[in-house]
């Protein structure tokens, strides 16, 4: 009972309130079907419990769906795992020596303002979670968390059971409706040998396969391949060692890659489920210094702000995520990403530092007297609300589709 009572805190009651998204509307959605849907298919129509492949296939259905909803929930309640607010670097970890202290490892790395910490190795800050978090990958809205230090290796077993598991859906699903309509529907196929067996049961099923039935059997069937689809290739994306970096003239070695693909893959997946390591300091590849990430990730800043180019707000914008007064195509071509939109009045200025054909990405410059109590303001705005200054009127065009340091 201690045990129970020390999971089931009021900080992790809190984290109930992640399932009020869309993203984990949508996604528990969809395991529900597909999975209520194969169960009854199979149960009624195609392969009944009575016999031993379908008390198997039943008991496989039951199982990808427990393990789905497992890992699913680890990764969204777990979570990624947080920088300490205020961390500092106090030691500097050398795989080959004791530990000693240095106080110069700040200089290698990022400040966050908002967390008023140091950003830790392969750190960064999510705006949607306000926090700076160990090893980011990403913001996933579909569990409406980080993927990161703690919850990678549960966020990849979802991403590799959710496909498995809809092809077996799929595969139910196609042959109870084969099945069903086998003897009613005639495809010219009359000299094929199939065993119709499982069709023909004794007794008859409690429900016939009406069109209700099929319509809703081939809706699941839709939702099963789509699933399989979308979430194989994240899984596949999410396997690779995705590395986002810029080169600047320069060979950079990625020093968390330990040389083997086993290696690698012990730093995610254990026994126990618990990933090595604190989240904070990490084993690195022989030769490389243990600040090569974070000196990039400097070296790309300040390349940033290089290419970044001001612009002058000419006409006010709400903010609105598909403005209709901006044109028809502003309107279809607004970028399909939770970051947000920004409110534009006219007059102001803003540094715009990426952008696509229609929208612009940057941050808007503030006054002295605004920066104390906001830190930043940056967002999404029609190019049509902005005209180049002409200090920046002779420099390159904004970068097409840069990609965001995140």
């Amino acid at each position: 009972m201690g045990t129970f009572c020390s999971v089931i805190k009021f900080e992790n009651l809190q984290e109930v309130k992640r399932l009020c998204h869309w993203g984990p509307i949508i996604a528990l959605g969809v395991i529900a079907i597909c999975s209520t849907m194969a169960m009854i298919d199979s149960v009624l129509w195609y392969w009944p419990l009575h016999t031993t492949g379908g008390s198997m296939n039943f008991i496989m259905l039951i199982n990808w769906t427990v393990m789905i909803l497992y890992n699913y929930f680890n990764a969204m309640f777990v979570g990624p795992g947080f920088v300490p607010l205020g961390w500092k670097p106090k030691f500097m970890f050398c795989f080959y020596f004791a530990a000693k202290e240095n106080s110069q490892d700040s200089m290698y790395l990022q400040y966050c303002k908002v967390c008023q910490a140091y950003k830790a190795p392969r750190s960064h800050h999510c705006r949607k979670c306000n926090r700076c978090v160990m090893k980011m990958d990403h913001h996933c809205p579909w569990i409406n968390n980080c993927c990161g230090y703690q919850n990678h290796a549960s966020f990849t077993l979802f991403l590799l059971l959710a496909p498995l598991g809809c092809i077996h859906a799929a595969f139910i699903f196609v042959m109870t409706m084969y099945t069903q309509l086998y003897n009613r529907l005639s495809f010219g196929w009359n000299t094929v040998k199939i065993d119709m067996s499982a069709a023909r049961r004794d007794p008859l099923p409690i429900m016939p396969f009406g069109l209700a039935a099929f319509a809703a059997t081939l809706f699941a069937l839709g939702l099963a391949l789509g699933t399989t689809i979308a979430v194989g290739m994240l899984f596949f994306i999410q396997a690779k060692d995705r590395i986002q970096y810029y080169q600047l003239d320069e060979v950079f070695v990625f020093p968390y890659d330990l040389g083997s693909r086993w290696k690698n893959f012990k730093q995610v997946f254990t026994w126990s489920g618990v990933p090595k390591g604190d989240g904070l300091d990490w084993p690195i590849r022989e030769g490389c210094h243990p600040y090569s990430l974070t000196i990039e990730q400097l070296k790309q800043k300040a390349d940033k702000r290089v290419r970044s180019v001001q612009y002058k707000v000419i006409e006010d914008y709400s903010g609105t995520c598909c403005p209709l007064n901006r044109g028809i195509k502003t309107f279809f071509t607004s970028p399909c990403t939770e970051e947000p939109r920004i409110r534009l009045q006219k007059g102001e200025f803003i540094l715009a530092t990426r952008g696509l054909r229609y929208w612009l990405y940057g941050d808007k410059i503030l006054d002295d007297s605004i920066k104390e109590d906001v830190s930043r303001i940056r967002g999404w705005f029609p190019r049509n609300c902005v005209e180049k200054c002409p200090c920046d009127a002779e420099t390159d065009q904004a970068p097409e589709g840069e990609k965001k340091n995140r």
